[in-house]
């Protein structure tokens, strides 16, 4: 297979390109899009049909969303990780403007309560969505170029926590407590494998999770979501309501499930069965079985993402190796936190599962993150096997040889 096209600075040894992209991963990729797009189309048919919009108008949607995501894919994939390394700061500009700009009066848009959008016309973005990438890329840069200070000092890991704070203190305006979490989480994690000194790692554990605790108990409505899912029974036609379907639902799936399409709590019983809550809708329908699959595809790539930033360290390249932690940590925790909300093992937050819920935003972030780690595999084998990744108009002809 030519990838010369996808990858113009793709070089040759003696006749050789350079390695393939991981198929591995593409495939479990593709696969979480496929089965993502069958289960809105399956979740949202009963919601599209009651607003007279037509059974496929959720499932057009996303495919144009699919295809959105495909083709920033393909961008993000012909983009060299140097250069993301030195627009780290200007990442970070973006995401700050973007949380601010959502804050703005007639600018961002309200849905439930929350000030997460800004309206695009084919799709609202969910801003919080974009700033998470751009934050973890800028953080990776960040750890490369103050590697000492991070490992042997204080002050080496508190400047960017002032600027996680600052994020988290925009994200909450929205308000937005289940991204402020993923995000803070994922930094510590990246801060964590880039060496920070164990008794700095455990203060900093220590106060963010006072903080998140503060936060939670200072707010009558996160307050009743952290405490309502406990016994989603107590109230389950109001505070409960959302869960207890959403239980019934997994219940009823059983070992195969009750077949595609054959689901009854999608029809306006389960809310937000094609977004948050497609993962019970998916249980309903293929049983243990799929959800077994669905489980083995995301902690493969998971799996996979550590992996990659292994081998980047291990071939000197410390950016792409804190980035790849921190996609694979994002993603991971994103889908624990979805499946977790969905069985009643956590509150209720918002996030949507990666690659399978309906939404521009999440579609469209979720593929770029997946082709910044096929770029970070594809440059570090070309490392490992000695081979420079250029940009010129040789190796775009694929005939620069050694």
């Amino acid at each position: 297979m030519n990838l010369a096209l996808l990858l113009p600075d793709m070089p040759t040894l003696r006749g050789r390109a350079c390695p393939r992209l991981d198929f591995a991963l593409l495939g479990v990729f593709f696969a979480l899009l496929a089965i993502g797009l069958v289960m809105v189309t399956s979740a949202s048919m009963p919601t599209a049909d009651r607003y007279h919009h037509g059974s496929f108008y959720y499932t057009l949607r996303q495919a144009t969303y699919m295809a959105m995501g495909l083709g920033l894919g393909l961008l993000v994939l012909r983009v060299r990780l140097a250069w993301w390394e030195r627009a780290g700061f200007l990442c970070l500009l973006l995401a700050l403007a973007l949380l601010l700009a959502v804050l703005v009066p007639g600018l961002g848009h309200r849905v439930n309560g929350s000030i997460r959008w800004i309206n695009l016309g084919l799709f609202r973005l969910q801003v919080s969505e974009v700033a998470k990438l751009l934050i973890l890329i800028y953080l990776a840069g960040y750890l490369v170029r103050h590697a000492e200070q991070i490992r042997q000092g204080v002050a080496g890991f508190l400047k960017p926590m002032l600027v996680l704070v600052f994020t988290a203190v925009l994200l909450l305006l929205e308000p937005d407590f289940g991204a402020t979490v993923v995000l803070f989480a994922t930094a510590l994690v990246m801060m964590f494998m880039a060496g920070v000194r164990l008794g700095n790692f455990a203060a900093l554990i220590a106060l963010a999770a006072g903080a998140f605790t503060l936060l939670a108990v200072s707010s009558p409505y996160r307050l009743q979501r952290l405490t309502g899912f406990l016994n989603p029974w107590a109230d389950p036609f109001d505070s409960g309501f959302q869960l207890s379907q959403s239980l019934i639902a997994i219940g009823r799936g059983e070992i195969t499930g009750v077949g595609l399409g054959a689901s009854i709590q999608k029809l306006f019983y389960l809310p937000e069965a094609h977004t948050d809550f497609v993962f019970a809708v998916l249980a309903e329908e293929l049983g243990l079985l799929g959800v077994l699959v669905v489980l083995g595809l995301y902690a493969f790539l998971v799996w996979r993402a550590y992996r990659i930033a292994a081998v980047a360290l291990d071939n000197g390249n410390p950016f792409a190796a804190w980035l790849a932690y921190g996609i694979g940590t994002w993603m991971g925790l994103q889908t624990l936190i979805n499946i977790g909300v969905n069985t009643g093992l956590l509150p209720t937050k918002g996030l949507t599962l990666p690659l399978l819920s309906y939404g521009g935003s999440s579609m469209l972030v979720s593929c770029a993150a997946v082709a910044l780690l096929l770029r970070i595999d594809y440059e570090t084998r070309c490392t490992a096997e000695g081979l420079k990744v250029t940009g010129t108009a040789r190796a775009r002809r694929g005939r620069v040889r050694r």
